[in-house]
C-alpha cells in the first residue's frame, strides 16, 4: 500500500459509527472499510480483540467509515452500508461481525439480493445513511483514500498488514503522547 499520497490531517473524527467508553477517548481510530472486501474482513478479524479492549479500557474511539466504491467488486459492500445504524454503534458492529461471518453467501449475490439477504438472513432494516456515505465518500477524495482499508491513527496509516501486536504498541504510544 503507498500512503505517500494520503494526507492523514484530511481525515477527521466527524463522520462514521463511533464506537467508544469515554467521551473523552484520547486516541482515534479511523478506518476506511467496505464490507464486500476481503481485506477489510481480515483487518476486521486481526484486530478486533484489539481495538475492542482499548475501547473498553476508554482509551481509544474507534470510528468506523463506510466507504462506498465504484468498483464493481466491492458494490455487494456498499449496499451492506446501508444497513448499518449510525445512531447504535455497537449493535451496528455486531452487524458488521454478521455481515463478514456471512460475506461468502451474499458476496456474489446480485445487488437486489444483497438487500433481501440483510433483511431476511440477517434481520436487519435499510437505514437513511445517505449523508454519512457522501460526506465519507469526499473525505476519502481530500485525503486520496484510494483503497480499502486504510486506517488511520495520529499521523499513522496503515492497512490490514498489521500484526495485533504491533496495533498494541502503536495504540500504546499513541495513549502515551
Amino acid at each position: 500500500m503507498d500512503i505517500s499520497q494520503i494526507k492523514a490531517a484530511e481525515v477527521k473524527p466527524e463522520v462514521g459509527i463511533h464506537l467508544t467508553r469515554s467521551e473523552n477517548a484520547k486516541v482515534k481510530v479511523m478506518s476506511f472499510i467496505n464490507l464486500r472486501c476481503p481485506y477489510c474482513k481480515k483487518w476486521h478479524e486481526e484486530s478486533r480483540d484489539v481495538l475492542s479492549r482499548f475501547i473498553e479500557e476508554g482509551k481509544i474511539e474507534l470510528i468506523i467509515k463506510l466507504f462506498d466504491k465504484e468498483k464493481e467488486s466491492l458494490q455487494r459492500g456498499n449496499v451492506t452500508h446501508r444497513y448499518l445504524n449510525y445512531d447504535a454503534p455497537f449493535e451496528s458492529l455486531q452487524a458488521i461481525d454478521k455481515i463478514f461471518e456471512t460475506q461468502e453467501e451474499w458476496g456474489s449475490l446480485s445487488l437486489d439480493e444483497v438487500a433481501q439477504y440483510m433483511e431476511t438472513k440477517l434481520g436487519l432494516s435499510e437505514q437513511n445513511n445517505q449523508e454519512a456515505t457522501k460526506a465519507i465518500i469526499e473525505e476519502a477524495g481530500r485525503a486520496n483514500v484510494t483503497l480499502v482499508p486504510t486506517v488511520v491513527v495520529g499521523e499513522h496509516i496503515f492497512d490490514e498488514h498489521i500484526t495485533p501486536d504491533e496495533l498494541t504498541a502503536l495504540l500504546n504510544e499513541e495513549f502515551g503522547k
